[in-house]
């Protein structure tokens, strides 16, 4: 597989991290620290996703069809939701984000990234050759969700979309949920 094809591939999979990091990232409480750490996580889960995916793709290829989907967007509906419910609640607390909340979220957004590597990645015999561009996968993500969270800084200070930031984040995580549970 060429790198143009796996370049295409890394950015298509890197829009969900995208649209979660711009979601969660107007929200003023979320500091430098955890914006990072969602990068991170992200870039992670979709190299090691997109990796297992290739090494276990030969297998499972059969039986994996919409579940991840659905499982995927199920658990970004469920994180909108909290985030509407948030929304309600005191703004002027500090935002506190246990460290499971990386790991499901980098791995709600990376469940795409194991399809692709069970149906992309699993006729690649050289293993190195799947593992750099399963390495170039999760470093596109990491720079697209980057960009995203410094795009959701600028857009935090719109005072509308500061003031309502839980809300709007919450309603865009449950359409992008809904969207990856029925248009898999």
């Amino acid at each position: 597989m060429n790198l143009n094809y796996t370049f295409l591939i890394a950015l298509a999979l890197s829009l969900d991290a995208f649209g979660v990091s711009i979601s969660i990232g107007i929200n003023k409480a979320l500091i430098i620290k955890d914006k990072i750490l969602f990068a991170i996580s992200f870039g992670f889960f979709q190299f090691f996703c997109s990796l297992l995916g290739a090494c276990l793709g030969f297998i499972f290829n059969t039986y994996i069809t919409a579940i991840p989907n659905i499982i995927g967007g199920g658990i970004i509906v469920v994180v909108g939701v909290i985030m509407i419910k948030d929304g309600f609640e005191n703004k002027d607390k500090k935002l506190h984000l246990n460290k499971i909340v990386y790991i499901i979220l980098g791995i709600s957004v990376s469940i795409d990234a194991f399809v692709i590597g069970f149906t992309g990645f699993n006729n690649i015999i050289n293993f190195t050759e799947v593992f750099l561009q399963t390495i170039f996968i999760g470093l596109i993500t990491l720079i697209v969700a980057s960009m995203a969270f410094i795009i959701s800084s600028y857009l935090s200070k719109i005072n509308v979309i500061a003031k309502y930031a839980d809300f709007m984040g919450g309603i865009i995580l449950i359409f992008f949920g809904i969207k990856m549970m029925v248009f898999f």
